[in-house]
């Protein structure tokens, strides 16, 4: 597929068929991701690809712990609707046939050697590259799923379980979950949102 038509058709899938994905085609999603940009080259990721459905099905339930211990503001019938359809969008990923985890450890910068700053100080100063580089593999990993004739979703909302998800997967220090990324055929066609038009997002400076 061409990349502008795997841009314009990228839509987040959330329904699965039941269908394996290729292990080959796995391999290929993170291969592609590992291209991805990183602040320095310094490449600072892993990728653990779950396809185990006994593991996701245990990893939901951590997701769905973590949110029913939220504190509520009051337990209306509205308020615990809202609350069952967030846990529906945060856990959904146990039905996926694949859920590509991305790990992370920090990234020591030059700057960092030479100034009288925290790792947590320059971060913030540079806005968060770690988090940018984060963003480009996922970006890839999404559209390459496009390309190889799947749907896929990034997930940032189960990552209110992080503590128990990363004990689930045997995650040590210094990784860290960052995000996921659910894989699949989608199950009929996903409905693509709005997008703001070019007029209302370009501003050119000359």
């Amino acid at each position: 597929m061409e990349l502008v038509n795997a841009i314009e058709n990228r839509a987040s899938v959330r329904s699965f068929t039941a269908e394996k994905i290729k292990p080959e085609d796995l391999k290929e999603l993170v291969r592609r991701a590992g291209l991805a940009p990183s602040i320095n080259n310094s490449q600072p990721w892993k990728f653990v690809v779950v396809t185990n459905h006994e593991l996701l099905k245990k990893m939901a339930e951590a997701v769905s712990e973590s949110i029913g211990n939220l504190p509520v503001k009051d337990k209306d019938d509205a308020n615990r609707s809202f609350l069952s359809r967030i846990e529906w969008y945060s856990t959904f990923f146990e039905d996926a046939p694949a859920l590509i985890a991305l790990l992370m450890k920090p990234y020591v910068s030059v700057l960092e050697k030479g100034v009288e700053l925290s790792h947590e100080e320059i971060e913030r100063m540079r806005n968060h590259p770690d988090m940018q580089t984060a963003g480009a593999a996922v970006q890839t990993i999404l559209l390459s799923a496009i390309d190889l004739g799947y749907g896929a979703c990034w997930m940032s909302a189960p990552m209110i379980a992080r503590p128990a998800l990363e004990k689930l997967l045997k995650v040590e220090d210094p990784w860290k979950l960052v995000t996921f990324v659910a894989v699949g055929k989608p199950f009929g066609a996903p409905a693509r949102k709005s997008k703001k038009a070019l007029s209302e997002i370009i501003e050119i400076i000359d």
